[in-house]
């Protein structure tokens, strides 16, 4: 075959990409919060004094799937890109942006790490604003598509700041069940 691509078979393509990337991200996202105990029943989390504007747990459960699933959708843009200018940098930043979305949670809710968790927070919202920058040159949709993400980052660094100044003895709150092994 010498010819170039329809467009039926490049949008083809990309929901190959779509069917792969938008599953594993909500999986990991989903596995990295469960995991590490997130949200609301964490005894942990329960015990800590929080700001008057903290949304009710649910919203925190259908505002990060709306956002993996926004994430995959970018991400399987990106990677059906082919030949675009600073794809391959660009795709390293989109995983490394994943996995410090995915380390929040642990670090947050079962490392106690209010501060860690802000430092990690103020990361991945640099990160976001230069994917955005990068993606606008390669596939602007999936930059906008990002926009989302970055808002809620800037949201939920609010949260955490507020959340750790609200307890500065967040990591000595509800310790964790005494052991029931026996000392000899």
């Amino acid at each position: 075959m010498t010819g170039i691509a329809s467009r039926s078979q490049l949008r083809m393509s990309f929901l190959r990409w779509a069917l792969v990337t938008v599953p594993l991200v909500l999986l990991l996202g989903t596995l990295s919060g469960r995991l590490s105990g997130s949200g609301f029943g964490n005894r942990w989390f329960d015990a800590l004094a929080k700001p008057e504007f903290m949304p009710p747990g649910w919203v925190f459960g259908v505002a990060w799937t709306i956002l993996y699933i926004l994430l995959g959708v970018a991400l399987a843009m990106l990677l059906h890109a082919r030949g675009a200018r600073h794809r391959g940098l660009t795709i390293v930043l989109f995983l490394v942006q994943l996995a410090a979305t995915y380390l929040w949670s642990p670090l947050f809710f079962a490392l106690h790490l209010p501060g860690p968790a802000l430092g990690l927070i103020a990361l991945m919202i640099a990160l976001a604003v230069v994917l955005i920058v990068l993606l606008w040159w390669i596939r602007r949709v999936a930059a906008l598509l990002l926009v989302a993400y970055l808002a809620w980052l800037c949201f939920a660094a609010l949260l955490t700041a507020s959340i750790w100044q609200m307890n500065p003895n967040a990591a000595e709150l509800a310790p964790e069940p005494a052991s029931t092994d026996i000392v000899l």
